[in-house]
């Protein structure tokens, strides 16, 4: 499991913000912004971990703690995840590896509940 809190990115304000003016990212949480072949971590806070998946979410690209005023980018990829640093160490993210998606609303045992957030992982 990448992530059980997954924010989408999926406006041009909302990629244009991406994680800027926040502190941190806590364990779990995340960003997936689409569609996005690149990003930078300027004005950034904190180091992340970046997962750029193709249109079949499959990882085409790994990067592992980018710290602040960097840049990256992977031309195949589709979109990316913005995860804590630490995570694709963490959870033996590798490159290949394709991800499935599942709105708060599947995973809950509560009918009718609004999809949320998203839950990230491994197959």
């Amino acid at each position: 499991m990448l992530a059980t809190s997954m924010e989408v990115a999926d406006s041009a304000a909302q990629r244009n913000k991406g994680l800027l003016g926040r502190d941190r990212l806590s364990p779990g949480e995340g960003l997936w912004i689409h569609p996005c072949e690149a990003v930078h971590t300027f004005w950034m806070r904190f180091p992340i971990d970046l997962v750029y998946l193709d249109r079949k979410q499959r990882i085409r690209k790994l990067v592992s703690d980018v710290r602040p005023w960097r840049l990256s980018g992977c031309f195949w990829a589709h979109s990316v995840l913005e995860l804590p640093a630490g995570t694709i160490r963490n959870t033996l993210t590798q490159r290949g590896d394709t991800l499935e998606f599942s709105t708060a609303a599947q995973l809950s045992t509560y009918a009718g509940e609004p999809p949320v957030f998203s839950t990230v992982g491994r197959s």
